[in-house]
Formats: structure tokens, C-alpha cells, sequence
């Protein structure tokens, strides 16, 4: 197997590399160049050939969500999921502070595709340094006529505007998303109809994720039997697989030698992660359970760490799948009922509250963790717990969108497979400083 170079990373942390001359001396642009002088419709097909799949959690193959568009629309538009808000995800911020040119020549590459005069990136609030590295991105941009009217000479016109949201989770749902962009509470709309449909302002529009365009700028530069070199090919046994193509962005946090982000071809197992790139577990402890993809995606044993980071590896061994890749690792002398609860009180505090099962459900879910962390627990908690997490979510078909599937997931995830810690807990009586602290006690 030929070595692996990082392509979304090269430039992370070298001199000038969030600066215009930087990237265009280093071939920056050319994929755009390339772009404009093809067919919109082959661009969209060059990005379906590649096999490349949303990488903003979902996992959707990006060529094919272009195609939704409707053939007749007038004025399309695109919205980047810039509001990472996954807990343990930093991926799509390294990129933006450090080499958003090539996040800019996606956004153009995807506008020439869908043919679309108008992207609005969404970012989440509190990066300040992204925001100003994108928005300096954009204003040089505009001067060296990369965006604006007739970019390059092409005869196309495109503009880049940055929206700052408020830090709100549930906005990087893109419904919820549409709806901020729009000036109103970021409530996720019932779908159909889909954004593709009827997106922002009803109007068609596409949402895609800050990697998933990065990745764009390098399918075209450097071609589909280069993406496709990387990664794991469909499994036969299964028809509905796109298979899991690419570079990807394996965010390590947690307890960890090295916690970093690591681009790798996807599909590495978690061990072979964990223990070659961020240095093993920390301390010379063993891994009780790994997260590997974000909070919302459950949990993997020390027996599963063998399971392939792809689309489809977590998802085999009960998670809920791969997520934003954001993998926490969590050691041997920790309780998972007290990682469960900081969990739960993320979600029940981020749910918008459009919905009840998932307003009440999160609350109560935190509620129950919160009675058996402060010693007043009852082993029926345990199935009073599963029952609330059973009940809420677009899986038993009760909420809009899928929030409180991510807040339900881990729980039912955590007690089917560390049952154990909940049992001992209880037994035990003991009171955790976690809820002594909420409390005042």
C-alpha cells in the first residue's frame, strides 16, 4: 500500500497558510479553473463517480444529493454547514483556521455544479478565529475576482456571505440551520418537502458540510481514481452501500497520549488509531469504551476497538454509525454512568423544545441520571431509563428531527452494554461530586 499524504492537513500549521498567495502558490484554485471550464452537470458527475458521502454525519453521497435539484429552478442556493457543535468534533475549525481557501474553492466548485449565484456559510458563534480567517479568505477572494462577478472570466457570478449563529446545537441540523439563516428561531422542519425542494427562502437549496467541500476541491484537482484509492469499497452483501471513499478528519480527544486531529484514509479501526496516532490511552490505563463519532453515535467496547471508522463499521456493533468522527476515548477507571449524564444534560439542554418526546424526554433522561448519581437511584431506573430512550426520536417515529435519537442513542447504547456500572453504582449508594456540585450540595 503507497504511502499516505494528508491533503486536507498539508498546509495546517506551516507559514501564511490561511493566506491567498499561500494557497495559490501551492496550486490553489487550479481545481476551480478546472471546474469552470466543464459542463455543470459533469462536475456533479465527477463528485458522484468519486463515491464522496456528506461528511457532516449523515453520511449522504454528495453527488447525488446535487441531483435533487430540480431541473427547472431559477435561483438555487447553498448553505455550509459551518456550525460544528458536535461534542468532541473540531475537525471542520482546524480547516478553517488554518487553510479556508480550500473551503472557498469548494464552495465555488459545488455553486458551479448546482448552478448557484449565492452560498451563505453558517458558523457557529463562538469561533471568533474561524470567522475572521473566512471572512479575510472571502474579501481576498473577491479582490483577485475568485469570487464576485465573472470569477476568472468565466461569465459566472458568485457571492459568499458569512452568517454568524448564536451557538445553538440544534442549528446544525439544516432545517434548523435554514430557518436561523432566515431570521427566525431555529425550529428543523418537518420534511418533505427537503431543502433541495424548498430550502432557504423556499427556494432550492443544497446543505453541505465544511469537509465534504474541502474534499470537493480535491476530487477535481487531483481526480476520482485518487479519491477512490482510499477508503473501503461497498459491501457486496449489502445493495444500498456507497461504500467509504476518501481522506477523513478522525478527531482523538479524551484520555489520550495525543489527542489531535488525524487525517487517515477511512476506514482505520479505532485501535489502530488510538494506539499508532494519539499515542495509546493515557497513563497506561486500557480503553473502557471509545465514542467514535461524536456523543450522539454510542459507544464501543475494548473488545470492538477493531471495528473500521467507515460508514458502515460502528453501525455493526450497535452505534448508532460514524458521525462526525469525533472519537473520545474514555479509560478503564472511569464510570460510563457519569460520562452518560454529562451527555444527557448536553442534549436535554440543547433540545429547542419544538417537540415534546424530545423537550421532556432529554430532561427526564437527565433527571434519572442525576437520582442514581446522587445515591437515591433504584435498579428499575435502569428500564425506566431505556423506556424514555425507546420512545423519542425520528427512529420510533415521534420527533421531527434526530436530536433526540443522538440523546437517546448513548443511553440505550451504555445500558445494554455497560449495564454493570449502572447496577454497581446503584448497589452502592455512592454520590457523584458531579451532581453535588449542580446542586450545591
Amino acid at each position: 500500500m503507497p504511502t499516505f499524504e494528508p491533503v486536507l492537513l498539508r498546509r495546517i500549521g506551516k507559514p501564511n497558510s490561511a493566506k491567498l498567495e499561500t494557497y495559490r502558490a501551492d496550486g490553489g484554485y487550479r481545481a476551480l479553473e478546472k471546474a469552470l471550464k466543464m459542463a455543470p452537470a459533469e462536475v456533479t458527475e465527477t463528485v458522484k463517480a468519486s463515491g464522496l458521502r456528506g461528511r457532516g454525519g449523515a453520511g449522504f453521497p454528495t453527488g447525488v444529493k446535487w441531483t435533487f435539484l430540480p431541473k427547472d429552478a431559477t435561483t438555487v442556493y447553498l448553505a455550509v454547514n459551518a456550525d460544528e457543535s458536535e461534542p468532541g468534533t473540531f475537525n471542520n475549525r482546524i480547516i478553517m483556521e488554518g487553510d479556508p481557501h480550500q473551503i472557498i474553492e469548494g464552495i465555488a466548485i459545488a455553486c458551479h455544479a448546482i448552478k448557484c449565484g449565492t452560498a451563505y456559510i453558517y458558523l457557529r458563534y463562538e469561533f471568533g478565529r474561524s470567522y475572521r480567517a473566512l471572512k479575510q479568505a472571502v474579501e481576498d477572494c473577491y479582490a483577485a475576482n475568485l469570487l464576485g462577478k465573472n470569477i476568472l472570466g468565466s461569465g459566472k457570478d458568485l457571492d459568499v456571505y458569512l452568517h454568524r449563529g448564536a451557538g445553538a446545537y440544534i442549528c446544525g441540523e439544516e432545517t434548523g440551520l435554514i430557518e436561523s439563516l432566515e431570521g427566525k428561531r431555529a425550529w428543523p422542519r418537518i420534511k418533505p418537502p427537503f431543502p433541495a425542494i424548498e430550502g432557504l427562502f423556499r427556494k432550492p437549496t443544497i446543505v453541505n458540510n465544511i469537509e465534504t467541500l474541502a474534499c470537493v476541491t480535491h476530487i477535481l484537482d487531483r481526480g476520482v481514481e485518487w479519491f477512490k484509492s482510499m477508503g473501503v469499497p461497498p459491501d457486496p452483501a449489502n445493495p444500498r452501500d456507497a461504500g467509504s471513499y476518501g481522506p477523513k478528519l478522525y478527531c482523538v480527544s479524551g484520555h489520550v497520549n495525543k489527542p489531535g486531529c488525524y487525517e487517515l484514509p477511512m476506514g482505520i479501526t479505532a485501535r489502530a488509531l488510538i494506539d499508532e496516532h494519539a499515542g495509546g490511552v493515557w497513563k497506561g490505563r486500557k480503553a473502557k469504551a471509545v465514542v467514535p463519532g461524536g456523543m450522539s453515535m454510542g459507544f464501543l467496547t475494548e473488545k470492538e476497538l477493531d471495528t473500521p471508522l467507515d460508514f458502515n463499521g460502528p453501525g455493526k456493533v450497535g452505534c448508532l454509525g460514524l458521525g462526525t468522527a469525533a472519537v473520545i476515548v474514555i479509560d478503564d477507571q472511569t464510570n460510563i454512568v457519569e460520562v452518560l449524564y454529562n451527555s444527557c444534560r448536553f442534549y436535554s439542554h440543547e433540545s429547542c423544545g419544538q417537540c415534546t418526546p424530545c423537550r421532556e424526554g432529554t430532561a427526564w433522561m437527565t433527571k434519572i441520571l442525576e437520582r442514581i448519581l446522587d445515591g437515591r437511584g433504584q435498579l428499575r431506573d435502569i428500564d425506566l431509563l431505556l423506556e424514555v430512550a425507546n420512545g423519542i426520536g425520528i427512529i420510533p417515529g415521534t420527533t421531527i428531527c434526530g436530536l433526540s435519537d443522538g440523546a437517546a442513542w448513548p443511553v440505550k447504547n451504555a445500558i445494554n452494554k455497560y449495564r454493570s456500572d449502572f447496577e454497581d453504582w446503584i448497589n452502592s449508594g455512592r454520590k457523584s461530586t458531579l451532581v453535588s456540585l449542580k446542586m450545591g450540595h
